[in-house]
């Protein structure tokens, strides 16, 4: 297992690049399986999660290439649609497979996914929508078996606008017969990048982006090469390590439209943020002041996934913050080892009240999920004195090489083998 040893308390200065974005690439490599001709995508991140996708493709017979930034998919031969209860644990995304192997092949079987533990994530949503297109289902034993050699377009309405649920939604119903509608469909800038890629390879969607998605049954899939859009996690990540840390960073290759959230609230804390040819530069040159009241909610509101990331900028804010988590009921799982580095809080159910200290100090700690480990990585650069971080694998399931992007501000971090 590798760890991080971070020597924290230093200013942060310089530029980096943020990678293609986890959230749009792992639904599009699933969606790779309704192409007949190769697909290459670019902006690829080097992330645990899309391994773990390519292993799944793999499995079902697709023939895939990954280099530095780019991945290569040709599902022209494949014949599986099954995918075993290993690989289904591991992520989950891959759940996001279903849709697409009923769409290809008429069936498909998968497990329960895995993936972090950050509250209860029904897939109702999802199994209720395929079965408005006529997808017959069968549940037991953990595992979920899908026949649909007949799909017929339907009106789609989710009770709760779910990522996952609006885009396997789409990728079967591009194969329904007639017009599918999904109401109250996710808004997120990852859904109107799948659009992006099945309208490319041959499909026709329109809507994303809105709260009602039209998917055209039918079409005949090319070649193509897409670009995925920037992580606007990371891109958050980033920021909020400059807000801590203080100094003058910028970040690149950025969407600005996709982080208006993240930037408005990070803007509460006092610092400068400004914005030029798809780069954001922020500049802090003193302790941020609290941020009042931060609510998670779908998009464009506030990014649940940005959560633990504002807790650890508000546990070093001058003042009293207030978090209210509106999406998970169980995203407050890295507030206990914040707790070991000095955080002042108080967490009743759902809602969180951070006071903040003037410096955070170093500790050993333990990432007990994906977010909460990349919030535990900025407070320990922030902090002063020396930090231990445990469970890097989660960290790597969503960042690039998180220790070498916050190197190239000037933070003092770097990974070891244990």
């Amino acid at each position: 297992m590798d760890v991080y040893k971070v020597d924290g308390g230093r200013r942060l200065s310089g530029e980096v690049s943020v990678q293609g974005a986890k959230n749009a690439i792992l639904p599009i490599l699933a969606a790779c399986i309704l192409s007949e001709k190769p697909v290459e995508l670019t902006n690829c991140p080097d992330i645990s999660d899309v391994d773990n996708m390519l292993s799944i493709l793999d499995c079902i017979g697709c023939r895939t290439q990954k280099f530095e930034d780019r991945v290569i998919v040709d599902a022209s031969d494949a014949n599986c649609c099954e995918i075993p209860q290993e690989l289904s644990k591991r992520l989950r995304s891959s759940f996001f497979v279903l849709g697409p192997m009923i769409a290809r092949f008429g069936k498909a079987s998968c497990w329960h996914p895995g993936g972090c533990e950050i509250g209860n994530r029904p897939i109702d949503l999802h199994i209720n929508g395929l079965k408005r297109i006529n997808v017959d289902i069968a549940e037991g034993f953990g595992q979920i078996k899908c026949r649909g050699d007949n799909l017929i377009g339907a009106d789609v309405h989710l009770d709760y606008p779910s990522v996952g649920a609006t885009e396997n939604i789409m990728m079967a119903a591009v194969r329904a017969e007639g017009v599918t509608v999904i109401y109250n469909a996710a808004r997120e800038p990852e859904i109107v990048d799948l659009q992006r890629f099945l309208n490319e390879i041959g499909f026709h969607v329109a809507g994303a982006g809105s709260s009602m998605i039209a998917i055209k049954g039918g079409g005949v899939t090319h070649e193509t090469t897409h670009r995925i859009i920037p992580d606007r996690i990371v891109t958050g990540t980033l920021l909020c390590a400059g807000v801590m840390c203080g100094g003058d960073i910028i970040v690149k290759e950025v969407e600005e439209n996709d982080v208006s959230a993240i930037v408005s609230k990070l803007s509460e804390t006092g610092c400068s943020i400004t914005s030029d040819h798809n780069s954001i530069r922020l500049r802090a040159n003193r302790r941020p002041g609290e941020i009042r009241l931060i609510e998670t909610s779908p998009y464009p509101g506030f990014p649940t996934d940005m959560q633990s990331l504002m807790f650890s900028t508000c546990s070093v804010a001058d003042g009293t913050s207030v978090i209210v988590e509106n999406v998970f009921d169980s995203r407050f799982k890295h507030v206990a080892e914040m707790a070991k580095m000095g955080a002042i809080y108080t967490i009743k159910d759902r809602i969180a009240v951070i006071r903040g200290v003037p410096k955070l100090t170093g500790a050993e700690v333990c990432a007990k999920e994906l977010r909460g480990g990349a919030a535990l990585t900025i407070a320990a650069i922030a902090a002063e004195g020396e930090s231990t971080i445990h469970g890097v694998e989660y960290i790597d399931r969503g960042y690039d090489k998180l220790e070498c992007m916050l190197r190239s501000f000037g933070a003092s971090i770097r990974r070891e083998t244990v």
